[in-house]
C-alpha cells in the first residue's frame, strides 16, 4: 500500500482532497500539514511514497520543498496541487508525477490515483547535476566577475528586489540576477526560514525577536543592523520554529 501526506494550507481543500484519495484508491494518508516547514520536519523522520503538495503554502513554498525532497536518498513522488496554471512549468522542471488544478475535478483525480497505483513502485531518481553535499553546504555568490563560493552558514539573510535578490553576509552584500525563490531553493531548508514574501533569514543568526504591530515580529541579527519583518501568514510557523 502506498503511503502519502497532503500539504495544503486551506482546510476545506485539504479535507476534500483527502476524501477523494481515500474514496477512490487504497493510498494511505498518514499525515496532513498546513505549511511546508511542518511537512519538511516530518519527512526527515518518515518515509512516504507520495506527497500531494500545494505550491502556495506558508513557511516553505511547495516548489522549494519539492526541490529539497529530490535531494533525499529515496524521494517520494510529488503531485502538485494549485489554483494557478502558471506553475505548471515549475512542476515539470521538478519532474513531478502530475499537476492538478483547484477546484478539483473528481474524474481527473480518479484517473491520477489510478496512474499512481499502477506506477508503484516509484520510478528511479535521476542523478543530480552536482553533489548533494556541495549544494547543501555552499552556494555560489557573484561579485562583479568573481564567483565567491560561500558556506551557507555565513549567509545572514536574503532580500527580494523585483527580479533581483540581495544576499547579505557579515561583511558583504551580493546582488544576484534571480528571484528570491530560486535562491532559497539552493539553501538547506533546515537552516533558513522564509519569514516574509521578500525575506529569508538564517535562523542561526537571529539575535532578537521584537514584537511588532498586528501580533507580528521584527527579527534582529547578530553583527548586522537590519530589521527583518515576519509576515502574518508566516507567524504560526515562525513561532513553532523558534518555540515562542
Amino acid at each position: 500500500m502506498l503511503k502519502a501526506i497532503v500539504v495544503e494550507d486551506e482546510y476545506l481543500a485539504r479535507e476534500e482532497l483527502a476524501y477523494l484519495i481515500r474514496t477512490h484508491s487504497s493510498i494511505e494518508i498518514i499525515a496532513s500539514f498546513e505549511d511546508g516547514l511542518e511537512a519538511f520536519k516530518f519527512l526527515q523522520d518518515h518515509e512516504v511514497d507520495l506527497v500531494f503538495l500545494d505550491i502556495q503554502i506558508p513557511a516553505i513554498d511547495g516548489v522549494m520543498l519539492a526541490r529539497n525532497l529530490r535531494k533525499s536518498s529515496h524521494p517520494p513522488e510529488v503531485v502538485f496541487v494549485t489554483a494557478h496554471k502558471e506553475f505548471a512549468v515549475d512542476a515539470f522542471e521538478l519532474e513531478a508525477f502530475d499537476y492538478i488544478l483547484k477546484p478539483y475535478n473528481e474524474t481527473r483525480i480518479i484517473h491520477l490515483l489510478q496512474k499512481l497505483e499502477q506506477a508503484a513502485p516509484a520510478k528511479p531518481v535521476m542523478a543530480l547535476e552536482e553533489p548533494v553535499a556541495a549544494r547543501r553546504h555552499t552556494v555560489n555568490l557573484t561579485k562583479g566577475e568573481r564567483i565567491v563560493v560561500t558556506p551557507c552558514d555565513e549567509i545572514y539573510y536574503a532580500e527580494a528586489d523585483e527580479k533581483l535578490t540581495h544576499v547579505y553576509t557579515r561583511h558583504d552584500r551580493f546582488v544576484l540576477t534571480m528571484s528570491i525563490s530560486d535562491f532559497i531553493a539552493r539553501l538547506p531548508a533546515e537552516g533558513f526560514f522564509r519569514c516574509h514574501r521578500s525575506y529569508c533569514v538564517n535562523i542561526n543568526r537571529i539575535r532578537e525577536i521584537v514584537p511588532w504591530f498586528n501580533s507580528t515580529y521584527l527579527i534582529r541579527l547578530h553583527d548586522l543592523p537590519a530589521e527583518i519583518p515576519v509576515s502574518r501568514s508566516n507567524i504560526k510557523a515562525f513561532r513553532q520554529l523558534m518555540q515562542l
